[in-house]
């Protein structure tokens, strides 16, 4: 049998997405090429309608160079890219736009507009990263959450972060997300908080405090993903063995998995922050265009599932 194309789920994402129409995306300092190819290819694709923020003569420059078209696009120029984050979300609060994607600057300056209280995109809710991971080696999609913002969580920190990955789950189509919080083990043991925090967070979800998904641990890795290494450490749980979404203790933890899935294992990625006013595309500086349009579709399913509270498509059609 043939093994399924890399990315292939993200892919059908993308078509379905598309059908949408474009989103109005500030598109900040998309002044290198993969930053500048990933947003153009998704508008072409339908997916995202880009206000390029930031150096115009670099990205003019830059433009012309890959023999992209720039025509009728709206640019707007900034001075430095500190400039440009605050110009986006600017276009943001004015209405103008309805999401933000990240170019090529450092994630602090790009989300330091984003977290002011005076004139920023904050919610009540945290603000976190998930990575949405098509893996060849698993039969469904994969969120890693929080891989790239929150450094050592708290347990509240936490509930926000497991509340924003599932309310993204059910936007790009699954209907109950299975959640996994993640540690070393898979019993409850003082001594490593991380299994302390895994339980607590099962429990505020059978009490409501987390909602639209299910939610179990401390889970090891293993025993997250794969039912066989469930079955052997006895694990009777919906989620055991079946996750789609697995929440890690710290940022350390999820960059290292998620590079892993990335680099190692083959995976294709999106990255969203979610717990703004508006979808956040976030990428790695390394990424490639691919990832970058991958991201813009997400940001799509999300922005629709905020405004109407119905997910993009649904993967068992």
């Amino acid at each position: 049998m043939k093994a399924p194309a890399r990315g292939h789920r993200l892919e059908r994402l993308v078509q379905v997405v598309k059908g949408y129409g474009p989103l109005p995306t500030a598109v900040v300092a998309p002044e290198e090429a993969s930053a500048l190819m990933g947003a153009l290819q998704a508008k072409d694709l339908g997916l995202i309608d880009p206000i390029l923020i930031g150096d115009l003569a670099k990205i003019r420059g830059l433009g012309q160079t890959l023999g992209a078209d720039l025509d009728g696009l709206t640019l707007i120029a900034a001075t430095d890219t500190i400039e440009a984050a605050g110009l986006g979300v600017a276009l943001v609060r004015d209405g103008k736009a309805r999401a933000l994607m990240k170019g090529h600057l450092h994630t602090d300056e790009f989300l330091r507009p984003v977290v002011k209280r005076e004139g920023g995109l904050r919610t009540r809710r945290r603000l976190s990263h998930v990575f949405v991971m098509d893996s060849p080696d698993l039969d469904h999609l994969i969120l890693v959450s929080d891989a790239a913002i929150a450094i050592a969580p708290d347990l509240m920190q936490k509930a926000d972060i497991t509340q924003n990955a599932i309310d993204l789950a059910r936007a790009i189509g699954i209907g109950l997300p299975k959640v996994g919080i993640l540690s070393a083990i898979e019993t409850v043991n003082p001594a490593l908080p991380s299994s302390v925090d895994a339980a607590i967070l099962s429990k505020m979800a059978e009490r409501g405090q987390i909602v639209g998904g299910l939610v179990d641990g401390p889970l090891a890795m293993d025993n997250a993903i794969n039912p066989a290494a469930a079955k052997a450490k006895g694990l009777a749980s919906r989620v055991a063995g079946r996750a789609d979404v697995l929440i890690v203790p710290n940022i350390e933890a999820g960059n290292m998995l998620a590079k892993d899935l990335i680099y190692v294992g083959g995976a294709q990625s999106a990255g969203l922050v979610v717990g703004a006013t508006v979808p956040i595309i976030l990428t790695s500086r390394s990424d490639d265009a691919a990832a970058r349009v991958a991201s813009c579709a997400v940001a799509v399913a999300y922005d629709v599932w905020h405004r109407t509270g119905k997910a993009a498509m649904d993967w068992e059609a």
